[in-house]
């Protein structure tokens, strides 16, 4: 608690008191209120999304799963917020292949299932979203929510090919 002191000074006719505040309650009230704010606060969560990647198998030989024109579909993620979208090996695209699209979900959604509908052998029909340099992440994330309201769970990640590279750039100029 507060305590005065009192001190006088020879030769003067005026007393000093000296005063001094304990500052142990002080610190107790403050630790106190921190302890309370730390315990009724809402902590936020972190939005994700999860990604279901396949576990690692060291012993897993490589085989022969390589994924036809029609049984997939690939999504370029270019500049300004556009999207192209084509089915074609290196060969056979060209510009008229690549068509564009935009972030609409309905769009995306449509495009997939038709995709999807006339693949010749749905279980294996594949989406893969390859990014280029100039997309943004809010595009990527824009795309893979689009997957998940499509609910094709067979997808891939990867980059742009130089093939299609050429044809994106033709395209965007």
């Amino acid at each position: 608690m507060a305590e005065v002191i009192a001190q006088e000074k020879q030769g003067s006719k005026q007393k000093k008191k000296m005063i001094r505040v304990d500052m142990t309650p002080m610190v107790d009230l403050g630790f106190l209120l921190i302890t309370f704010f730390m315990f009724t606060t809402n902590f936020t969560k972190p939005n994700v999304m999860d990604l279901g990647l396949p576990a690692k198998d060291p012993d897993q030989k490589p085989t022969e799963n390589v994924i036809r024109d029609k049984n997939q579909i690939t999504f370029i993620l270019g500049k300004d917020n556009r999207v192209f979208y084509h089915q074609s090996n290196a060969k056979d695209l060209n510009t008229g292949n690549l068509k564009e699209t935009d972030f609409s979900g309905i769009k995306i959604s449509k495009i997939i299932a038709e995709a999807y509908k006339n693949a010749p052998a749905p279980d294996k029909f594949t989406v893969i979203v390859k990014p280029s340099d100039e997309a943004t992440y809010k595009n990527f994330v824009d795309m893979l929510d689009n997957l998940a309201i499509s609910k094709k769970e067979k997808y891939g990640v990867t980059d742009i090919k130089p093939w299609e590279t050429k044809v994106y750039k033709e395209l965007t100029q």
